[in-house]
């Protein structure tokens, strides 16, 4: 049933791209048959349905217009060949295992492409949902054209498309296993057939049906080309491969994060590029994955992609048998089940979440959107991974940098952070405990720099440091001679730098610099006692003696700073007291 949904969703979408690409309209037809197959049984996705699509046919065209006619033989042979290589290139990325690049398109990306998308469906859709004849491509000329004829808009086309959408909603409401969709458009071509029957069969301008169809079945054909051209082609082909590759990918984890399916990308484009090539050889042009016939494929209970391939062969089958039923379905219905689809992707309690948790997240997603209707769709998606890569640069060039320290009161002694005590904690007037939360990289080092200045800067300020370590990631060079930095002036300042537990990877970049050997093995612990313990035999007995924090164990009355700390004894095990606290 969803397959025979998906091959009713095609019939008008499948000749309106392809005379939007510059095609005979069969072209569009045979693009949602050999290509849809080959893509569902060779990649990922379980309900991704392939074909063609607005912005492939628009972009189809732009790239080829100035090279031929539009619709000549030479424009076709182009359009093919074309298509050939940009599957090659998309089966290349897939089984060079670069889908991985796929995860930096980020899910606030995705999710604003995915509702700029149903924005586009909606918009669209309203020509034919108002019975409107308008030429226009882009989305501001659409509503404009729209608001233009208004005045003219046909009362039999509006009534049909709410007549689907009507019955679509209260046959979803009824029962959701049962395909809504279909039913809507089976009353929506019902009501069209009464119009046309009984109120335009004598006077008016009857509801648009899609009327008689072509032959389907796709021949056979290798592209004839000038092979002089193959260089030209070829980088056509490279820029429509982004096109393709930016929707599929998106399409297929858009329906994924409806249906919990795991997508893997490489496998998604090894399909999309053998659909490409197989396709190119059967009359098909550029195709790729389609949202408007992908949900409503997964929301009429597709499960394999087995619906794809019978949307398929019921689609050939239907034209062939049932060419003069098919022919009255009318355009005001499909356009109503656009509609439909549009408002389910739209998702706009997910917008009302999104501006709540995180303000910006919500700003990417909108900024994708608004892309996404105004420019072109690949572009919106880069826009959108390039704005969330940005906010992640941002995020990590300021690692947080906590100061830590003990609640004397606490018999425990575990540590704390002092910024998010309950109360005002003391601190240690000569050592000052600072815990690392990121990594300490190029983009972060002005940041970090920043902060250990402030911290030195203070009149007050202990000369002694001991960093927390275990939550830097990593570092690069840049960061290793911030640490460089930072030991010489704390030992400028009478001080010393310590560290403790560093990861394996930030220990071998400093050894690799040197930097471990300037630093001194001794200053670098692997657990919390053995630093306090031993740091604290390093102090000043003088500032002890008239210290009132007395955060350490080791402080004791007077504490025993200044004096060497014993291999085995009270100082290692005071300080372990103050670890096994932390």
């Amino acid at each position: 049933m969803a397959g025979l949904l998906g091959a009713l969703l095609v019939l008008p979408q499948g000749v309106a791209f392809a005379t939007l690409a510059g095609l005979p309209p069969e072209f569009g037809l045979y693009s949602a048959i050999v290509p849809c197959v080959v893509a569902a049984l060779f990649g990922s996705s379980r309900h991704v349905m392939s074909g063609p699509t607005n912005a492939n046919s628009l972009a189809l065209y732009a790239v080829l217009a100035p090279l031929a006619a539009a619709g000549s033989p030479a424009y076709i042979q182009m359009a093919l060949a074309v298509t050939i290589l940009v599957g090659i290139l998309q089966w290349l990325v897939g089984v060079l295992r670069l889908g991985s690049l796929a995860n930096f398109i980020s899910p606030s990306a995705l999710f604003g492409f995915t509702s700029g998308a149903a924005v586009l469906i909606a918009v669209h859709a309203l020509n034919d949902a108002l019975g409107l004849e308008i030429g226009a491509h882009g989305a501001g000329a659409v509503l404009a054209g729209v608001a233009r004829g208004l005045g003219d808009l046909h009362w039999g086309a509006l009534l049909v498309a709410a007549t689907t959408v009507a019955v679509s909603l209260l046959a979803r409401r009824w029962d959701r296993r049962k395909p809504h969709m279909l039913i809507g458009l089976a009353a929506g071509t019902a009501m069209a057939a009464g119009l046309n029957a009984w109120v335009f069969d004598a006077a008016g301008r009857p509801v648009s049906v899609l009327g008689a169809l072509a032959q389907p079945w796709p021949p056979f054909h290798v592209p004839d080309i000038d092979w002089a051209t193959l260089p030209d082609l070829v980088g056509l082909a490279f820029a429509l491969s982004i096109v393709a590759l930016a929707q599929s990918i998106s399409i297929a984890k858009a329906v994924a994060s409806r249906s919990g399916q795991i997508i893997d990308a490489n496998r998604e484009f090894i399909g999309q590029g053998l659909s490409n090539i197989v396709g190119g050889f059967f009359s098909s042009y550029l195709s790729c994955g389609s949202l408007n016939r992908s949900i409503p494929n997964y929301e009429s209970g597709a499960r394999t992609p087995l619906a794809a391939v019978f949307a398929a062969v019921l689609l050939v089958l239907l034209v062939m048998l049932s060419a003069p039923l098919l022919a009255m379905i009318p355009h005001a219905a499909i356009a109503g089940l656009l509609l439909l689809v549009a408002w389910n992707l739209l998702e706009l309690p997910r917008w009302r979440q999104a501006a709540r948790i995180q303000r910006s997240e919500f700003l990417i997603a909108l900024a994708t959107l608004v892309a996404t209707v105004t420019i072109r769709m690949e572009i919106a998606i880069l826009l959108g991974t390039l704005l969330s890569l940005m906010v992640y640069l941002h995020r990590t060039s300021h690692p947080a940098m906590r100061t830590m320290g003990f609640d004397a009161d606490d018999p425990e002694r575990h540590f704390a952070v002092l910024e998010m005590a309950q109360r005002p904690l003391p601190e240690c007037p000569q050592l000052k405990l600072l815990r690392m939360e990121g990594s300490v990289y190029f983009g972060a080092v002005a940041h970090v720099a920043d902060q250990l200045q402030a911290l030195r800067a203070r009149p007050d300020a202990p000369r002694h440091l001991l960093i927390m370590a275990k939550s830097m990631n990593f570092i690069d060079q840049a960061g290793a001679l911030l640490w460089e930095d930072e030991l010489r002036k704390r030992r400028e300042m009478g001080g010393d730098l310590y560290f403790h537990r560093p990861r394996p990877g930030v220990t071998q970049m400093w050894r690799r610099t040197g930097f471990v050997e300037r630093l001194g093995e001794d200053h670098i612990f692997p657990d919390k006692n053995t630093a306090i313990a031993q740091i604290y035999a390093r102090l000043d007995p003088g500032i002890c003696a008239g210290c009132t924090a007395r955060i350490f164990r080791e402080c004791g009355p007077l504490g025993t700073a200044g004096q060497p700390s014993p291999r085995c004894g009270s100082a290692a095990d005071s300080g372990g007291d103050a670890a096994r606290a932390g």
